[in-house]
């Protein structure tokens, strides 16, 4: 795959602009219907790859690159185990599952971050990804019922911050600015990703995640090869193809602490049985592991929907037999989720939809 390159430096002040851009449109991805006419139309790109690279199916700018966001984090925990830090805490399959997280900020993603946390002998106060109020309602309603604000530990990407300070802990490393560019722990995660990506991320374009990480752009391509091999570790060697593994093995056993109640990432995986595993990311992206077919799946949509998203990687699980009929079945008010009015009332449908459909 070919190295990301970066534009010449902008004068200061002046924000670059790294990806590619093109006269030509990405493709119509997703609709959302209101009544007997469309509403609204998604644009954006995908790529399902193998573990060799080869690019087996691809849509829009493949190529281009983009912020991966949090759809990364299994790729990111693979610097949690392979560098021994996870057995030297002696982490559970749940430590390894809330380290892949976009929780909910739910009961149990808390009081799981909070025992990590103590295991490690850092607290809440150690995270550095800044307070977010639970994204599950019923969470928040309690929260705010107990006369308490949302915090740093209630953050949906605490249990990724909880395996940085862990990797930080293992290496003696500070845990203070454990989120800078140049802190060790975060050099470790960019050059473990940027190996399993085949990507030269040195140049990439980069910017601050929402929880305050550098986020390095990467080409669609090279995300989905990256996740077919967490799906097909087979050639990795044998430290990253046994963390690979576990942090598969983690994810499919509690794919409630990856994501929560209701949400689709959670209620596919569910549903799938563990032979399917979806983590989508901020502004649009969505990627997949395939074990069964050794595929990697990865998208983004350009206007950031995560509702096109969600119904984009649904058709595309579909397409590529990673769900079957009677799991499709079960899951047919997420992967073409109704659209109600405030009284409930169905008045559309969002539904995949142009060239993902040819």
């Amino acid at each position: 795959m070919a190295a990301l390159v970066r534009a010449a430096t902008p004068a200061a002040g002046i924000p670059a602009h790294d990806a590619p851009v093109t006269n030509t449109a990405n493709p119509v991805l997703a609709e959302v219907t209101r009544g007997d006419m469309v509403e609204s139309r998604h644009r954006g790109s995908v790529a399902v790859a193998d573990a060799a690279g080869t690019v087996l199916f691809a849509l829009g700018s493949s190529d281009a690159p983009v912020y991966p966001r949090s759809a990364i984090k299994p790729l990111q925990a693979l610097a949690l185990v392979e560098s021994g830090a996870a057995d030297a805490f002696g982490l559970s399959a749940e430590e390894i599952a809330l380290a892949c997280a976009s929780h909910s900020g739910e009961p149990r993603h808390v009081a799981g971050v909070e025992a990590w946390l103590r295991k490690i002998g850092c607290g809440p106060e150690d995270l550095e990804c800044g307070p977010q109020p639970p994204t599950n309602e019923e969470a928040l309603r309690a929260l705010l019922a107990q006369g308490r604000t949302p915090a740093a530990i209630h953050n949906n990407c605490s249990g990724k911050h909880s395996g940085f300070l862990t990797v930080a802990r293992h290496f003696g490393w500070p845990i203070k600015g454990y989120i800078g560019f140049d802190h060790p722990v975060q050099q470790l995660v960019r050059r473990i990703v940027s190996e399993i990506a085949g990507v030269e991320t040195g140049a990439a374009p980069r910017g601050i995640d929402g929880c305050g990480i550098p986020v390095l752009a990467m080409p669609l391509s090279n995300i989905a090869m990256a996740m077919a091999r967490l799906a097909s570790p087979q050639g990795l060697p044998a430290a990253r193809r046994e963390a690979a593994l576990r942090i598969r093995a983690g994810m499919a056993a509690h794919p409630f602490l990856v994501g929560g109640t209701k949400r689709f990432g959670t209620t596919v995986m569910e549903a799938a049985g563990g032979r399917t595993l979806v983590k989508g990311g901020a502004e649009g992206v969505y990627c997949a592991m395939l074990p069964a077919s050794g595929l990697g799946i990865a998208l983004k949509i350009d206007d950031g929907a995560g509702r096109a998203a969600e119904v984009a990687i649904g058709y595309l699980l579909r397409r590529f037999k990673a769900l079957d009929d009677a799991v499709a079945g079960q899951l047919e008010e997420k992967l073409e989720p109704a659209i109600r009015n405030w009284a409930g009332r169905e008045v559309g449908r969002i539904r995949p939809a142009g060239a993902l459909l040819t």
